[in-house]
């Protein structure tokens, strides 16, 4: 999986909700202490009912919004999303034609002077909030600034203040630019990191050769599924299996060729061995092991003796010739009682091992049983 910038994501929304939570507040009460300064609210009484009335309906749904979508189902997200999104985008557009509107009025320095600060203050505010979206950053900044900008040149009474709020509303496109930047910077090295971390946690648990469960690996998991069955009642079985003259491989076909004949064997275990609850691993050198919970002798015997006949049956090309050799398997089964500890059973197997190996090798024995599988 690559890394992917720009792409909308959980995360992303996740962290844009996050980052302008806090803000929402701040638009509640700033319109208001903007209002009431200098009796403002009781020479335009009218226009102040509705503006006010207006933006707190808006914050009040963003809210709103903002708490039954954290607990939205997943398929709503995308309309949540867009809700979102329209709610920030006239958030911006509301309050950008307020202060427009306000900065024209005549006599009104005082609040015209409070009401800039605000309007630069949200617009830099809504800019760093929104960074993670490029898009919705520089938006907002446009809606909170450019009408007042616009409005302001168009009158003519004061030209600098107009080019002043065009400049500053350049100068958050900068920013919003270079800090979505540096964010989709930090996702991707955090992702990386992720990624890394996982990587090495597979390397940890993985049998770099065959990638089959390492020894450690399979301990763990047997501990884990042992106390399980236990608590459960419910049997389990151990193989363990091992090439039958291996060494005459490495000897006469050299290390490499050892190597891919493991890496053979291992294939044809995990096409046999293949519930999502049976654990194959590497035990060591040329020994495999084999973990099937609720799993009865009898099934586990067919099995081992299904995986020992088509090793048996078969052999591995290498470089022109034809590497073949056969396998000895061991099984220990029954149902683990208060006390048992699993290497009981690993220790079972082994003897079970190593019974069909001095059977003459190419066999399948349960632990205290004769061999009963044709041998070479």
């Amino acid at each position: 999986m690559t890394f992917r910038r720009h792409t909308f994501s959980p995360r992303v929304m996740s962290d844009l909700k996050k980052r302008s939570a806090f803000g929402i507040l701040f638009y509640l009460v700033v319109p208001y202490c903007v209002f009431f300064t200098d009796g403002y609210m009781y020479r335009h009484p009218g226009f102040s009912f509705i503006a006010l009335g207006v933006f707190s309906i808006i914050c009040l749904f963003r809210i709103i919004h903002l708490f039954i979508s954290g607990r939205a189902a997943d398929e709503h997200s995308l309309l949540n999303r867009r809700i979102f999104f329209g709610s920030v985008v006239l958030t911006a557009l509301t309050w950008g034609v307020i202060a427009s509107l306000m900065l024209v009025q005549d006599n009104e320095q005082r609040v015209q002077l409070l009401t800039t600060i605000c309007t630069t203050g949200f617009s830099s505010g809504g800019v760093i909030a929104f960074l993670p979206e490029r898009r919705l950053s520089l938006l907002y900044n446009f809606l909170m600034l450019l009408p007042a900008a616009a409005i302001i040149l168009l009158q003519g009474e004061n030209p600098t203040l107009g080019i002043a709020l065009l400049l500053y509303s350049a100068y958050l496109v900068l920013i919003s630019l270079q800090g979505n930047a540096e964010y989709w910077n930090a996702l991707e090295n955090e992702f990386l990191l992720e990624r890394r971390s996982e990587e090495l946690r597979l390397a940890s648990r993985t049998d770099a050769l065959t990638g089959l469960c390492n020894r450690r690996h399979f301990d763990e998991l047997l501990h884990l599924t042992f106390g399980l069955c236990a608590r459960r009642g419910t049997p389990i079985c151990l193989i363990m299996c091992d090439v039958d003259h291996f060494k005459a491989i490495n000897d006469t076909q050299g290390h490499l060729a050892g190597d891919e004949y493991l890496r053979f064997i291992a294939q044809h275990l995990q096409e046999i061995f293949k519930r999502e609850t049976d654990v194959v691993g590497r035990y060591g050198g040329e020994e495999f092991v084999v973990m099937l919970p609720d799993e009865q002798l009898a099934s586990a015997r067919m099995l081992a003796e299904l995986f020992r006949s088509r090793v048996a049956a078969s052999g591995l090309e290498y470089h022109g010739s034809t590497i073949r050799s056969t396998v000895s398997l061991g099984i220990a089964a029954g149902v683990p009682q208060a006390g048992d500890r699993p290497e009981l059973f690993i220790g079972r197997a082994d003897a079970a091992l190593y019974a069909a190996k001095n059977a003459g090798r190419n066999k399948v024995v349960g632990y205290g049983e004769e061999s009963d599988s044709p041998g070479v």
